[in-house]
């Protein structure tokens, strides 16, 4: 291409592939996703500078693109978030609509319950009439009975009459008196029903109010989304190829001015690098100088410090011995010591000395000491067997009494056990048997037969045979030792009604000693209790303790 601006036309024009450029005759070169400008090298710089050059702006190319990629990748990601935040909005809205539709299946159910309330507020209203007519009649009743008793001996043929009549009314005054009493337990169950119908409707508001949270939430993503998908946008908008070969040309530019400044600085670092050789060669003259002197100085240093410690060794062997210092040096004046022949028969004493070995000189003391430690250790090896058999004796002694004691303690149980087991399942035996021979060492087996099976494993029970069975356990173990009061855990769940209801009686007996306390779910094992404590959430996140009791509330209903 002639020029630049041509070749960039080019390159859009033409599709490129990795291995073809565009040349201009200054030596540009344009290539598919790539730009080289060509610079004439100065005469200062060199192959490394320039090479420096090329790869300091393939690092900038290779940051902007990075730049690109990293703007094309949170494009990628911001429209992927805004795809996530689109999904939620859709589930939060599905989820709106059922529990919209979950609502008015709750408001038709609760206009179900109005209704039928309605209904039974009818009812009660015609039984309240029933109640006072028959309440005029036994009143009529009693009144003609009074005239009948003031008549008594002109009426004695039609007394018979009259009281047998009288016995068919308080007949049906007893019918009427059961049929309100059932008419009052449907009242009480629709008012049950009532509650229940209360508390799923308050879920469902409690549930809607969660929706319209989420969806705000949902909301709020999505508004955030769109202002970083608008962000990206503007930043992509602003990455312009005109601006980047500006900012190329201003590098060029100052490439060149501070390639002048380097030539400069380079000629005064060649002059200073001379001055340096020079001052180096000098100051190896000297050293190469003075190094025979300083091998001559180590040498009677290393010399000198030999003859200063030989001098400490042998001053410090004298005053070991003792020796007479002027006796010593009259000796060497005298000519009466050898100074030749001194140091081998030093050495050789030292010799001797070392085969002779070490002279333990506490050996007396570190005897008396071991004897004065055997006969301490004896002493205490006597205390030792001493209080081992006494412990012996003790633990043969303990365990006597434990074998009697446990064996009182598990012929009681299993009595215990043997008759609640037949009091819950209406039949059947159990019975624990030891494992073996040795009390104290064997397990416990429970043999357990409800009646009408022959099981030979307890693992063939049910779930609510082996549940009654560990009931008739626990409280056989519990009457060996009654405690004031006994606290009951959802032990009922898993029993039908039958079963619940002889575990009921069973409690019931036991309540006369000991004072129960349980949890529980079932209306028959609530029905035995004397007191109702319930944990209600009317409002969310708030408990309330409600509390019935039941004698106060039959006497309240018996009043009314």
């Amino acid at each position: 291409a002639p020029t630049l601006s041509e070749a960039f036309s080019a390159r859009s024009q033409f599709t490129l592939s990795d291995a073809e450029y565009i040349y201009t005759p200054k030596g540009h070169v344009v290539g598919a996703q790539s730009i080289l400008f060509y610079a004439a090298d100065h005469e200062q710089a060199g192959v490394l500078e320039r090479a420096q050059l090329i790869e300091n702006l393939e690092k900038q190319l290779r940051a902007q693109q990075l730049m690109r990629e990293q703007a094309v990748g949170d494009l990628q990601r911001s429209e992927a978030a805004y795809a996530r935040a689109t999904q939620d909005l859709e589930e939060a809205r599905t989820q709106t609509l059922a529990a919209q539709k979950q609502a008015h299946d709750v408001q038709v159910e609760s206009l179900a319950v109005a209704q039928l309330m309605d209904q039974t507020r009818l009812r009660s209203e015609q039984i309240q009439g029933d109640l006072a007519e028959i309440q005029a009649s036994c009143d009529q009743l009693e009144s003609r009975q009074g005239v009948f008793e003031t008549q008594f001996e002109s009426l004695d043929m039609q007394l018979g009459d009259q009281q047998e009549r009288h016995a068919q009314l308080q007949e049906q005054q007893l019918a009427s008196q059961e049929r309100l009493a059932k008419i009052r337990e449907d009242i009480r169950l629709m008012e049950r029903q009532q509650q229940e119908a209360d508390f799923a409707k308050r879920s469902v508001s409690t549930r809607d109010a969660e929706l319209e949270r989420v969806i705000q939430t949902a909301s709020e993503q999505l508004s955030a989304v769109q202002q970083e998908k608008a962000q990206m946008a503007q930043e992509m908008e602003s990455l312009d190829e005109h601006r980047l070969q500006d900012t190329l040309q201003e590098a060029l530019a100052v490439k060149l001015e501070r390639e002048q400044v380097l030539a400069a600085k380079r000629s005064v670092y060649d002059d200073l690098t001379s001055k340096l050789r020079a001052s180096d060669e000098r100051r190896l003259q000297f050293e190469r100088a003075l190094e025979p002197m300083r091998q001559k100085m180590q040498d009677w240093q290393l010399k000198e410090q030999a003859a200063r410690i030989g001098v400490e060794q042998y001053k410090s062997q004298l005053d070991e011995a003792q020796a007479d210092y002027a006796a010593i040096e009259q000796g060497i004046k005298d000519g009466a010591v050898r100074l030749a022949g001194l140091a081998s028969e030093i050495d050789r004493f030292q010799r001797e000395i070392q085969l002779l070995g070490p002279v333990n000189l506490a050996a007396l003391d570190e005897l008396t000491h071991s004897k004065e430690r055997k006969t301490f250790l004896d002493a205490q090896t006597a205390d030792l067997t001493e209080a081992m058999l006494t412990l012996e004796a003790a633990i043969k002694k303990i365990d006597a009494e434990t074998r009697d004691l446990l064996g009182s303690t598990f012929n009681i149980v299993n009595d215990h056990f043997g008759r609640m087991f037949p009091e819950l399942f209406g039949g059947g035996n159990a019975k624990l048997v030891m494992t073996g021979e040795e009390i104290l060492d064997s397990g416990v087996q429970v043999l357990a037969q409800p009646p009408g099976k022959k099981n030979q494993t307890i693992h063939l029970l049910s779930g609510g045979e082996k549940a009654l069975t560990a009931i008739a356990l626990v409280f056989a173990i519990f009457q060996l030792n009654p405690a004031p009061f006994c606290l009951l855990d959802e032990v009922d769940a898993p029993l039908d009604d039958a079963n619940t209801e002889r575990y009921c009686k069973l409690v019931a007996s036991m309540s006369k000693e000991t004072q129960f306390l349980f949890i529980s779910h079932n209306k028959i094992a609530m029905e035995m209790a004397e007191q109702l404590i319930g944990v209600t959430m009317q409002e969310q996140g708030v408990s309330r303790i409600v509390a019935v009791d039941m004698v106060s509330a039959i006497s309240m209903v018996e009043a009314n």
